[in-house]
């Protein structure tokens, strides 16, 4: 059995790369690596450099990084372990790895990983999990979050063991667990829809996006768009944001936030009537307060949770160490020996 006190998490997203040096124990960073070279990157740079070992060329990018990382943070990685998550193990990223298929134990047990041996230094192995899939829908990514989030002393008690987890995004997920088990979860393209209505449709000269919620005017128009989410459907509300603006009813900024608010509200609009004992909405600082208006406009059930913000990072850390320890014979130490 191996001993183990850190570990280098890497979360290889499409457009973002994020690598962190990890304490075990409390899931805190001691320091950490971004940059822009995200899967999608990579793999044209795989592609113009004549497609080579596309594993080989993948690591030598991550071991660039964990050279990067030793360099500016002054601290020796070379015999740390390594798990890296996220768009690495998709058909464009490193290795492609099937999918873990419903239903998923929420303690990391069931993750689909592959491992390969001594990558950072003897004894120290990669490790690149995969995501989820159903009949119908797959997620990467939020899988461990909610793997995080089940185990963080913070929330765990509240959660209880039949709960609807939603993680709001370009890809927004609704993951239901029951009894420790991922029973099953829909994706909702929210994000992705406002970016493409906000920047390539008629919609486009309508609104102008980056400002805040707080200012004013904008969030009566947000409440507004919640409230209109349920008027009609989402192809004859949409337009609605054109005649805002060409009758004068918001100004730009604050029809961004009311086209916001349709699209949030045609998401979570059907949680009314869940079944689930709680609702558990799980949202990064740009969204928080998003969610929470929206989910007040709909009367979404009363004790539905928030998970804090600052909560959301360090559960995907806390999963990431979960599923590293899960897929590997690695225990924790209380000495740093790497």
């Amino acid at each position: 059995m191996n001993l183990i006190n850190h570990i280098l998490c890497c979360d290889w997203g499409t457009s973002s790369f994020r690598l962190r040096l990890v304490d075990a124990s409390d899931y805190s960073v001691i320091a950490e690596h971004q940059s822009a070279e995200g899967v999608a990157g990579t793999f044209k740079s795989w592609q113009a450099a004549g497609s080579p070992d596309r594993f080989n060329f993948y690591a030598a990018k991550l071991k660039g990084a964990i050279e990067q990382l030793s360099l500016a943070s002054s601290i020796n990685l070379s015999d740390i372990p390594v798990l890296v998550s996220g768009m690495a193990s998709s058909s464009i990223g490193m290795e492609e790895i099937p999918y873990a298929p419903l239903p998923f134990a929420a303690d990391g047990s069931q993750a689909s990983a592959r491992i390969f041996p001594d990558f950072n230094g003897r004894g120290n192995p990669l490790v690149v999990v995969s995501g989820i899939r159903s009949d119908s829908d797959v997620m990467r990514g939020e899988e461990a979050q909610l793997i995080g989030l089940l185990n963080l002393a913070e929330t765990s008690g509240s959660v209880g063991t039949n709960a609807l987890f939603v993680f709001p995004g370009t890809h927004s997920k609704h993951i239901e667990v029951k009894d420790g088990l991922v029973s099953s979860f829909r994706t909702f393209m929210t994000g992705e829809i406002f970016n493409i209505l906000s920047e390539h449709s008629i919609l486009k000269d309508s609104i102008t996006t980056g400002a805040d919620l707080s200012e004013a005017g904008n969030l009566p128009a947000f409440r507004n768009g919640v409230e209109a989410s349920g008027s009609s459907t989402l192809l004859n509300t949409l337009f609605t944001v054109r005649t805002n603006q060409l009758f004068g009813k918001f100004n730009k900024e604050q029809n961004a936030f009311y086209l916001s608010g349709l699209l949030i509200g045609t998401e979570l609009r059907q949680l009314t009537s869940g079944s689930a004992d709680n609702l558990v909405i799980c949202c990064g600082k740009h969204l928080y307060n998003h969610y929470k208006v929206a989910s007040e406009v709909l009367n979404l059930k009363e004790d539905t949770i928030f998970i804090k913000p600052e909560l959301i990072d360090k559960a995907t850390i806390a999963g990431q160490v979960r599923i590293f320890k899960a897929k590997t014979d690695y225990e924790q130490s209380g000495v740093f020996v790497g």
